[in-house]
């Protein structure tokens, strides 16, 4: 792996130049705009495994929503390489459907347990795997003016990455999946699965393809759900509307941010709580005005108690951000070339564009066709603890609704539970028959300066315990991967004198002093017993909440826990 890196870091600047020439001949063709066609299948990967014989090959295929990479068109577009001329496997022993983190999880997983496995990945978007974090998070704060079309980033600890798992020479031609000697991944991108025959082991493509499997993966993500009242207000409010989801969601509203006044974001969750403070530091350099407005109290009024959530928007609005709560969007109309937010109380906003980010709907269009079950309290499709849904039939990410034996039958949407339950479905695929006990963690940034780790259930309506200790210029997400040397957030810790427990039943008063929250744990308990845990500004002790929370005992003095976390340490 370390050598296909540094060869790809000596290839890439050509790469890059490869992509911009091949940009510019298109656009002498008159092809869509400049842009390279979406439906042209991109480059396919190659393990770098070492590989198996021939006579125990074995195949995969992954369909999904969610990969990336405008480099992987880059060698196909150079040798001619067109859709008419590609020559679909018919035949996909393991079959992915999805192209996001949670597949590229499963095939490596795969490839790691069979060498000479082949996996093909179906995604109806037109780029290879990439993971989504960076798009509301570190991509807003590059220096480099040509992000949007790079897609590197520096990380918090200051190194640099790709937002793609891998480069297109990871890869292989999904032409060659059949005739490849030791496997490989091959990605099939602009493709839509649009029927599942269950019993017939094989589904079919939006071109009406039919490719046959042995052992099927469905990853096929979520889709942002948007306001019926902005659905039902016509085309032109739609088209100065956007979805964060994708890269070119990020592409689009780095562009709009940069040739508007105004932008609204309309949630208080984390992602418009992270757009919004992305935005907001923009707007310090430019007259971008940002608003951001959501039906609670404070930002993230669903997860965190009353007391951090009001010291959070404090926080934001230092960002630049203008906020609107306790708003409820009546309707929306366009008016002298403006926006115009009715809201029900009376109030109205006027701005240029809206971002919508109020939540994500999970992708079960397989169900009816497949016969597959799909909960009804949380959405996605149901599995069993090794995450089947059929004998020969996984689902992983944020599609899969599966029974914690902790806290119960969940759904959970973070980019930590795709790569856990991806590698683990792609391991069952194998024979493993593994069960997912895994407790997995998310993460939050405002910025390099404030950050949170959470695991379990994060919910503002249940009882809360927090113990806060004053933070220093270590407590940062950026200084704690600064000081680790890695950029997977996480690390380091800090420094004084605590504060007395505060539970959210008895809200605290309004915080005047930024240091009173400046880092502490905050504990989320049902039945007296802790079911979620809050890291603010506290690193690198993500294993020590996972055992609290798997121990599932009664705890008489949560101050002492909350020591284990050192946050009265330097």
């Amino acid at each position: 792996m370390l050598k296909c890196r540094t060869v790809w870091k000596k290839l890439a600047p050509l790469a890059r130049t490869s992509s911009t020439l091949c940009r510019q001949n298109v656009r002498k063709a008159g092809l869509n705009n400049g842009r390279i066609p979406t439906h042209v299948p991109t480059a396919h990967m190659s393990s770098g495994l070492p590989g198996g014989g021939g006579d125990n090959l074995k195949y995969a295929l992954l369909v999904g929503a969610a990969s990336i990479g405008g480099v992987a068109y880059v060698s196909k577009l150079a040798v001619g390489f067109t859709p008419a001329s590609l020559k679909l496997p018919s035949h996909a022993p393991y079959l992915l459907i999805g192209g996001g983190t949670a597949s590229f999880a499963a095939a490596r997983s795969i490839r790691a347990r069979d060498p000479g496995a082949k996996v093909l990945i179906v995604t109806d978007e037109p780029d290879l795997p990439y993971m989504r974090p960076p798009l509301s998070k570190e991509l807003w704060f590059s220096d480099d003016p040509s992000v949007t079309e790079t897609l590197r980033f520096k990380q918090w600890n200051g190194k640099e990455r790709s937002i793609y798992f891998q480069p297109s020479s990871f890869y292989i031609n999904p032409e060659e999946l059949d005739s490849v000697e030791n496997g490989g991944v091959a990605v099939l991108t602009g493709k839509k699965v649009v029927h599942m025959d269950v019993r017939g082991n094989k589904v079919k493509l939006d071109d009406d393809t039919e490719i046959s499997y042995d052992k099927c993966l469905i990853a096929t993500g979520g889709v942002p759900r948007n306001l019926q009242v902005i659905e039902r207000a016509g085309e032109e409010v739609m088209r100065r509307t956007t979805l964060f989801r994708k890269i070119e969601d990020f592409r689009s509203l780095d562009k709009v941010s940069r040739n508007v006044k105004s932008i609204t974001i309309i949630g208080g969750g984390f992602l418009g709580s992270e757009l919004a403070c992305a935005l907001g530091r923009r707007s310090t350099e430019s007259d971008l005005e940002v608003i951001q407005m959501f039906p609670e109290k404070g930002n993230m009024g669903k997860v965190l108690p009353e007391y951090l959530s009001n010291w959070t928007t404090e926080k934001v609005k230092k960002e630049g951000v203008k906020i609107i709560s306790e708003a409820l969007v009546k309707s929306v109309t366009c008016k002298d070339d403006k926006l115009e937010i009715h809201l029900k109380d009376g109030r109205l906003v006027k701005t240029d564009h809206i971002v919508t980010a109020v939540g994500l709907e999970p992708n079960v269009d397989l169900a009816n066709s497949g016969g597959l079950e799909v909960d009804s309290d949380f959405g996605g499709y149901r599995v069993n603890a090794e995450l089947q849904a059929r004998s020969n039939i996984w689902v992983a990410g944020d599609a899969a609704c599966f029974y914690d034996i902790r806290l119960g039958r969940r759904r959970v949407e973070h980019h930590d539970h795709a790569v856990v339950s991806g590698r683990l479905a792609g391991e069952n695929m194998t024979g493993a028959s593994k069960p997912y006990w895994h407790q997995s963690m998310f993460w939050s940034d405002l910025g390099p300066d404030v950050g949170y780790e959470a695991i379990g259930i994060v919910d503002s309506s249940l009882p809360t315990v927090g113990v806060f200790a004053k933070a220093t210029a270590k407590d940062t997400p950026k200084a704690a991967t600064e000081e680790s040397g890695t950029g997977i957030r996480s690390e380091s810790e800090t420094e004084d004198t605590a504060t007395s427990a505060v539970a959210s039943v008895t809200p605290a008063p309004v915080v005047e002093n930024k240091d009173d929250y400046g880092k502490g744990v905050i504990f989320y308990l049902r039945d007296k017993v802790v079911v979620g845990i809050i890291l603010w500004n506290v690193f690198n002790r993500m294993p020590v909440a996972r055992k609290i929370i798997k121990d599932g005992e009664e705890h008489a003095d949560l101050n002492e826990v909350a020591k284990l976390f050192n946050i009265h340490e330097d």
